[in-house]
């Protein structure tokens, strides 16, 4: 012991000497104070207070702090980032709760006042030093919830008007705003309201960031606020008095869109939002809301219209088979045959088209009479056997399906009595008349009895 401070006397007995060597009155030591001497003394003061503060010696280094902060609060940033540091061994090492209370406050009053001083420092000014505040008032008073938010919301304020906004605080202030929310703190209003206001500020993010991202949105899935009876009650009110307000729609369609919503609000809002945002993803999204309801037409309808807008050949054949399963889901086979051959032309080795296309082939045999109907089971067991590989890597699930229908059509292939009266050799070509599949060529193929 009597070695350290020993060591510490001379260490700061050199600082003395060297600062004895300094010209004070020279203007750059200005904001140590009016005078040489006031100059120097403080100049000595803040190299003891680092010191006595690496050295544990608290109530020195405290005395160090307050002659500092009174005399020369704008002389240097280190003589808040060495008092934040006293301050934080001195919670960590408080025997009482009132002690520490104490000394956390101290740390945050330290902010506030470097705040006055050093706003508009290039790197650690106003920006830096709000978020710093609030991770200090999180980890220290993080009972304070109120006090938490306000501290946050500054910090991202500051952020904002700096124009460069850090996902990872949004991501912090959300979270416990959303614990505040199950804790009956905040309402649902709130929650809804910050989400939306801060949604934006994970827009092509970086993607060492997206992890901020998916805890904002968990948050907000997982919180309970972002229900459709919460979005919709609280959306109807502000379009009853601003039906056509662009903002007001474009926020209650994109949280009602989230949430998959499906009422008859959500489907009035999405359509007032196509009407002013026309596009080829929008369509898409609200066919495919209106189809799960079993409205097939006004999904038709979205479908078609997204097509209508749609370049990309990729999404268009993506489109058209869509649009298929569709026509077929309410028997508008014909439709459907000709969306799928539009999929087709587009990707010839689509494997919905032909496990599709056999489907509607049968279905639209039942007009048809003898050979001519069971000769159209030649070509559905054709496209079926085509779909088969291709399925195996587009859409497996679909396999065991496509294997029954084969079996299926196989069964039903002509007799060899019907081919002999209509003489048929097997395997000769043969071109179905009748139908959708009229004019598709196939091969004579008598059933196996």
């Amino acid at each position: 012991m009597k070695a350290i401070k020993f060591l510490l006397v001379a260490a700061m007995a050199a600082v003395a000497t060297s600062a004895a060597a300094q010209d004070f009155n020279d203007p750059k030591y200005a904001k140590w104070g009016e005078t040489a001497d006031e100059r120097k003394e403080n100049i000595l003061a803040s190299q003891y207070l680092k010191e006595e503060t690496a050295n544990r010696h608290f109530n020195s280094a405290a005395h160090y702090l307050q002659q500092l902060i009174a005399k020369c609060p704008a002389a240097s940033e280190n003589i808040y980032a060495n008092g934040v540091k006293l301050y934080k061994d001195r919670v960590n090492r408080a025997e009482t709760l009132a002690e520490k209370k104490m000394y956390v406050d101290s740390i945050l009053l330290l902010y506030d006042i470097r705040l006055q001083h050093f706003a508009s420092h290039p790197k650690r000014g106003k920006v830096y030093l709000l978020e710093r505040k609030a991770r200090e008032y999180l980890t220290y008073k993080g009972d304070d919830r109120e006090g938490v938010a306000e501290a946050f919301e500054a910090a991202i304020a500051a952020q904002v008007e700096a124009g460069a906004v850090d996902p990872e605080v949004v991501a912090i202030y959300f979270k416990n705003l959303c614990d505040d929310y199950q804790n009956d703190i905040v309402d649902a209003m709130t929650i809804v309201n910050v989400y939306d206001a801060h949604a934006k500020y994970f827009e092509n993010i970086a993607p060492e960031q997206q992890e901020f991202k998916d805890q904002f949105e968990q948050c907000f899935g997982m919180s309970g606020a972002a229900s459709c009876e919460n979005i919709e009650t609280i959306f109807s009110k502000k379009l009853a008095e601003n039906p056509d307000d662009e903002l007001i729609v474009s926020q209650a369609f994109n949280l009602m869109a989230r949430t998959k919503c499906s009422s008859d609000f959500f489907f009035m809002v999405g359509e007032k939002y196509y009407a002013m945002h026309p596009s080829s993803g929008v369509a898409m999204l609200l066919a495919q809301s209106f189809q799960d309801i079993k409205n097939f037409d006004k999904a038709n309808q979205y479908l078609r219209e997204a097509l209508a807008v749609e370049t990309n050949a990729v999404e268009r054949e993506k489109l058209f088979v869509r649009i298929g399963i569709l026509e077929m889901s309410i028997n508008n086979f014909a439709q459907a045959v000709e969306a799928f051959r539009e999929a087709q032309a587009i990707n010839p080795e689509n494997a919905h088209a032909p496990f599709f296309l056999a489907q509607c082939y049968v279905n639209g045999a039942k007009g048809c009479e003898g050979l001519q109907k069971d000769a159209i089971y030649w070509v559905a067991y054709d496209l079926i056997q085509k779909s088969l590989p291709l399925l195996e890597a587009q859409d497996p699930d679909r396999i065991d399906a496509a294997n029954q229908l084969a079996t299926a059509y196989r069964a039903a292939f002509p007799t060899k009595e019907e081919c002999f009266f209509n003489e048929l050799a097997e395997g000769s070509s043969y071109t179905v008349n009748c139908g959708f599949a009229h004019g598709v060529s196939t091969r004579v193929r008598p059933r196996v009895q």
